[in-house]
């Protein structure tokens, strides 16, 4: 696919400059932003993005003075592709500058709200310790805005659930994980070591409501014959932790951090769910039409490695039990 496109450029002898060009003034909306962002003039973007538009025979970009610059359907079409193009050049001179040498460049990862504090510092630090020339950088967002990011190229990979991935969108399953069920002390079912989910029908819940947790969590209780009792619906993971700390409701969760406490200070209580139920596994996904950098290869291939290395049954040898002031850093699910 890249040979064609890249035949196709020569042979309408379109630049990358102008491709720059376009990519900049999309993302900055305004012609002024681009050239400041690029260190050039203003006339030589608006020069280069017309010429653009001439060579492919239609309108990217709409100017208006009031309004600044607004993508066409075509402009829309085009900027992913632009984005994808400017990205495979840059890995082909850092590829042939780097012949035999260790990776450079810039990495943009994805990862879910509720996932990054969990697995991103920590690959952010170990990675950069492997690749130190490559810049990493990422952007958070929902199960959909990500999957949005991949396909306008804004980010090469990113780190979600395996939960409604769309079309075009390729998944890449790391590890598998439970969710639990979150309580405060004097909860009539606190004194249980496992919770039915059936005895949970009926009792106030605190639902984390960020895509896909609502649709997931509701689907496990109504699998178990309990249509969920929300009192509160949140995207802030640490305030359903703290209504559920003040004695609001329970929750189901699927990160726990290391310690069991509230933002308060107050004490929280887990219980593992008895019985069977279904898992939902976390992985790297990518666009199905666009080939990986060797940066984004060598992610995928570290964050393998890792999971290996900090395998999940290890991570949550203290889930349900006793809290252990030395278990390293957080635990992730």
């Amino acid at each position: 696919m890249w040979t064609a496109i890249l035949v196709f450029l020569m042979a309408e002898r379109i630049n990358l400059r102008q491709l720059d060009y376009f990519v900049t003034a999309a993302e900055t909306g305004t012609m002024t932003g681009a050239a400041q962002r690029l260190y050039v003039s203003q006339s030589a973007v608006s020069a280069g993005i017309g010429e653009l538009e001439h060579q492919l025979g239609v309108q990217l970009l709409i100017r208006a003075k009031a309004k600044g610059l607004t993508l066409t359907t075509a402009g829309h079409r085009f900027l992913p592709e632009a984005r994808a193009l400017l990205t495979r050049s840059e890995e082909i001179q850092v590829g042939m500058r780097e012949v035999g040498q260790t990776l450079a460049g810039r990495l943009v990862i994805g990862c879910f709200t509720t996932l990054a504090p969990f697995l991103l510092p920590r690959l952010l630090e170990e990675f950069r310790t492997a690749h130190p020339k490559v810049t990493l950088d990422f952007v958070e967002g929902s199960l959909n805005e990500l999957q949005d990011l991949l396909r306008e190229g804004k980010c090469e990979v990113a780190m979600l659930y395996g939960f409604d991935v769309q079309s075009g969108i390729d998944f890449e399953e790391l590890r598998t994980v439970e969710p639990y069920v979150l309580l405060p002390p004097g909860h009539p079912l606190a004194e249980t070591a496992e919770i039915r989910l059936p005895d949970l029908d009926g009792h106030d819940m605190i639902m984390l409501d960020v895509p896909p947790s609502l649709r997931y969590f509701t689907d496990i209780l109504r699998c178990a014959g309990v249509i969920p009792k929300i009192r509160y619906r949140t995207e802030s993971f640490e305030l359903v932790r703290s209504l559920v700390a003040r004695g609001a409701g329970y929750s189901l969760l699927l990160q726990r951090p290391a310690q069991d406490v509230s933002y308060e200070g107050r004490r929280l209580q887990v219980r593992r769910i008895a019985g069977d139920v279904d898992r939902l596994s976390v992985g790297l996904a990518r666009p199905s039409s666009s080939r990986p950098t060797r940066r984004a290869a060598a992610f995928a291939a570290f964050c393998h490695a890792q999971m290996e290395h900090h395998p999940a049954a290890e991570q949550g040898a203290r889930r349900y039990g006793p809290m252990n002031p030395g278990f390293p850093a957080a635990v992730s699910s």
